[in-house]
């Protein structure tokens, strides 16, 4: 829906408001083409399950049916390759990967930015996720296709960042 007002009000955002601008899943920019939808990865498992439990009012409900959610801790074996794959929010706020508008980090703007929202951010963030690429390169050149048990770490990073591992 274009330029819906949404409201944000979770234990990370209270009153954060941005608008729909695009319409979901449309118009994204050329140089970036995820794999997966946020749904397809919440579904499959990623960031231990805990990745914005306290947000689900703000995506599509159907988001959430089926999702490995595990509200009170991290817990790499609800992520897809069962491994843990993330670095602690402290890091990423160290290393300012942090967008004051997604305090959540990459996998929250990747929802905003399906939904329909488009920010000062979205270029930096595209830049992100096609750095990714290179873990890509190393699955590539260790494991034998289709070898979903060959470097899980890394499979699940990719994961993480809307690559779909199991086609390498």
């Amino acid at each position: 829906m274009k330029n819906q007002k949404i409201i944000v009000n979770d234990f990370m955002q209270k009153n954060y408001v941005y608008y729909l601008t695009e319409p979901a899943g449309k118009n994204f920019h050329s140089d970036f083409v995820p794999e997966l939808t946020p749904k397809q990865m919440l579904r499959m498992g990623v960031f231990g399950g805990k990745y914005m439990t306290d947000g689900v009012k703000e995506f599509p409900r159907d988001w959430f049916i089926q999702a490995k959610l595990c509200p009170e801790r991290h817990d790499p074996k609800m992520n897809y390759f069962e491994v843990n794959a993330s670095q602690p929010l402290a890091i990423w706020r160290e290393k300012g990967w942090i967008y004051h508008e997604d305090p959540r980090g990459w996998f929250q703007w990747y929802c905003r930015y399906f939904m329909g929202r488009r920010c000062a951010d979205d270029d930096r963030q595209i830049k992100r996720w096609k750095s990714m690429k290179r873990h890509i390169a190393q699955i590539k050149k260790n494991c034998k296709k289709g070898d979903l048990n060959c470097r899980p770490k890394q499979r699940q990073a990719l994961l993480n960042w809307a690559y779909d591992s199991r086609k390498i």
